[in-house]
């Protein structure tokens, strides 16, 4: 069975992973020479965090999730998960990106699997996938095909095939950036409760503002290009949280001072 789904039935919260990232700067070799696009970042992501990352578009939040996936290494500085350094990357740090990437060829839960049949244990481990379905309420649709799905449900299928490793730590670019308005909203709720019911760390890049507050613990804004971190801003708001609570709106309008965009508002 998928961890997550025990300790939700048992009503324990496990913890997710801590993350810890000191000094961290970062150049990318460009024809014009050494592009820098994060200084000297110190962050940390306490075990079972939703962390938030706002600010300007290009300014380096992408590539601050890619470094602590471990799907690059940091020019300078460090990055560890429960002390130890991320090198490379693991099972226990998931990344869901925007685009969902299913197989079209795959059926959901063919999809869902991918990550288990790629580590040689799906074949003992097959109940797990049906487990991370459930949790995402998609268990009607295991026989269904991609083009057979809206826009939220093939995202649900991302969230099953991340939430299916059993991750410590859920690395999110934009997962609901390309979804409608009333589907990201939904979607926004849903992203919360397998937080709470899994408790996995998040890690969230998002350029929306509210999404950011509505499902963060804390919210890290970043400068223009070369990213630092700008101002954080802590959501001393218990969940569930309602959109139109007047304290979401103070703290809207504080991210968009920090980001230079409060005056229209």
């Amino acid at each position: 069975m998928v961890a997550a789904a025990v300790a939700a039935e048992a009503g324990v919260r496990q913890a997710g992973a801590h993350i810890d990232i000191r000094g961290v700067s970062h150049w990318f070799d460009v024809a014009a020479g050494p592009l820098q696009v994060l200084d000297d970042i110190d962050l940390t992501v306490k075990p079972g965090e939703f962390v938030a990352l706002l600010g300007p578009s290009g300014c380096g939040k992408s590539t601050l999730l890619r470094l602590v996936a471990g799907l690059e290494p940091a020019t300078a500085g460090r990055i560890t998960q429960d002390d130890a350094p991320i090198t490379r990357p693991d099972p226990s740090r998931i990344v869901v990106f925007q685009d969902p990437t299913l197989y079209p060829w795959r059926s959901v839960w063919d999809n869902v699997a991918l990550g288990l049949q790629a580590r040689g244990v799906l074949k003992a481990q097959r109940g797990r996938v049906d487990e991370a379905l459930n949790l995402v309420g998609l268990t009607d649709f295991a026989k269904a095909f991609p083009h057979q799905l809206s826009g939220g449900m093939a995202q649900r299928v991302a969230l099953a095939r991340a939430l299916v490793n059993d991750p410590q730590l859920l690395v999110l670019d934009e997962p609901l950036g390309k979804l409608d308005s009333l589907t990201r909203i939904s979607m926004q709720s849903e992203l919360v409760n397998l937080w709470q019911r899994a408790g996995f760390s998040a890690l969230l890049v998002t350029h929306d503002v509210e999404e950011a507050l509505f499902l963060a613990n804390r919210v890290v804004v970043l400068s223009d290009r070369p990213a630092r971190i700008a101002a954080e801003i802590v959501v001393d708001l218990p969940y569930p949280r309602h959109r139109g609570h007047a304290r979401l709106a103070e703290l809207r309008h504080e991210a968009l001072r920090h980001l230079g965009l409060d005056a229209t508002w």
